[in-house]
């Protein structure tokens, strides 16, 4: 970019974007209810280390050897892949907008939306799920499962896609699945206990659990349950949902108890587990809170409310316990761990040594970037691309760094940012705050 044009994006994001009335400093907007509501659940947190905010600079001449880019074909997992792993994604990078659909529903919509065969699936808080083709550029679809007395309740819907089929599970304790060639119904469970996990799919079997954490394998073609592994249930809730991650032979279950299990795939039975969590005094404060479970076949990574642990998944071994907790589940690319901390550290971990090969504060990079004062952003999601790395903010604005974390450009969304991202066909897809499918490329 020629410095004329890098001049006025520098005005008008100083000048207008980057002032104290946007909101892209976290600490000049508004706090909002339910942000208060959440901090005051927070009072009875014990007194903690300072989060990790050392600047550690990477070696001269290091560089990383990443993964081939991949060109995303389908989104058919909210978490992307089997892993709840991210690939080094392709994208066109010009940050154009080349779609935005009409308005899709007067009712919220879910964050999470998927991408199958052309079509985007998505779900409202009414419990409908959405088909909408971007070839024909219209919703082609709208199913709604639920009778007449669950209308007034809000769903929360879990869904994952394979062969045209939709499964579904919500918070009443329903699970069923959806062809959606045919937009009926093959089959639907009452399991009386609403669900809190996402959905995996392994060979003949769904595997999710309950808010009891309880861990059930069902047969996919008839929702019938081939195995139920109950773990420790909690009496008091938080907003961490139990997780799952998948390889080829094992499945790893995190629970609100903090307990992290590998459970063999054909057997299912338990091949080991731990306990994340040290406190045993179960109040709303001590529930485990952390990241989604990410895995790359060999080696597990999580983050709990004061650490992030890097796991031997075969054995369960804890091999590095890091002082750091993460605000986003982590990418592993190659040998190297990419990720954002709760005071918005962008940092490389060397998954051999432990070693942290980098770690710069987001921050400040904005700020010396801009040549303004300080202060914080809030971060929506991160994702490799292109062998850069990509922060995207909760206000839409976007950070691109290089590989070794050195930011190169700011710019803004299109469109802003009301879902989760997914990258497909070397463009960005997601909903913006008027429940209108955007895709740039």
């Amino acid at each position: 970019m020629n410095k004329i044009v890098h001049l006025i994006i520098f005005i008008l994001l100083s000048s207008c974007s980057f002032d104290d009335k946007s909101g892209i400093w976290k600490n000049s907007s508004k706090t909002s209810k339910k942000e208060k509501s959440l901090f005051n659940d927070f009072k009875t947190l014990s007194s903690e280390k300072r989060n990790f905010d050392r600047v550690i600079l990477p070696k001269k001449n290091f560089v990383f050897i990443l993964d081939k880019k991949i060109n995303n074909k389908n989104w058919k997992d909210i978490f992307s892949s089997k892993t709840n792993n991210l690939a080094n994604f392709t994208i066109a990078d010009q940050n154009k907008l080349i779609f935005k659909s009409k308005k899709l529903n007067r009712e919220e919509l879910s964050e999470n939306i998927l991408y199958y065969k052309n079509q985007i699936i998505l779900s409202d808080i009414s419990g409908s799920i959405i088909t909408y083709s971007l070839e024909k550029k219209k919703i082609i679809s709208k199913f709604n499962f639920y009778k007449k007395k669950y209308k007034k309740i809000n769903k929360k819907l879990n869904f994952i896609i394979e062969d045209n089929i939709v499964y579904v599970s919500d918070n009443i304790g329903f699970l069923y699945a959806i062809s959606l060639k045919e937009n009926k119904i093959i089959w639907a469970k009452n399991f009386k206990k609403p669900f809190r996990s996402n959905l995996k799919i392994f060979n003949n079997k769904i595997i999710t659990s309950n808010e009891n954490s309880d861990l059930y394998f069902l047969n996919k073609l008839n929702g019938d349950i081939i195995r139920l592994i109950p773990t420790e249930e909690t009496t008091v809730k938080n907003e961490f949902k139990n997780n799952l991650s998948l390889t080829n032979n094992a499945i790893f279950f995190i629970n609100t108890f903090g307990s992290l299990y590998s459970i063999d795939l054909k057997s299912m039975k338990i091949n080991w587990f731990i306990n994340l969590n040290p406190n045993s005094n179960l109040n709303y404060g001590n529930l485990f809170i952390g990241t989604e479970v990410v895995n790359n076949g060999k080696i597990i990574a999580i983050s709990s409310k004061r650490f992030t642990y890097i796991i031997d998944a075969l054995t369960g071994s804890i091999l590095f316990k890091k002082n750091f907790s993460l605000q986003i589940r982590p990418i592993l690319i190659n040998n190297y761990l990419f990720s954002i901390t709760k005071s918005n550290m962008l940092l490389a971990l060397d998954l051999v040594s432990g070693n942290i090969i980098y770690s710069f504060n987001l921050n400040k990079k904005i700020a010396d970037f801009l040549k303004v004062k300080k202060k914080n952003v809030e971060i929506k999601s991160f994702v490799i691309a292109n062998d850069h790395i990509f922060v995207f903010l909760k206000n839409s604005f976007f950070l691109k760094l290089n590989i070794n974390g050195e930011l190169m450009n700011i710019d803004k969304l299109p469109s802003k940012i009301n879902s989760k991202l997914i990258f497909i066909n070397n463009s960005i897809v997601y909903l913006n705050n008027k429940n209108k499918i955007i895709e740039v490329n």
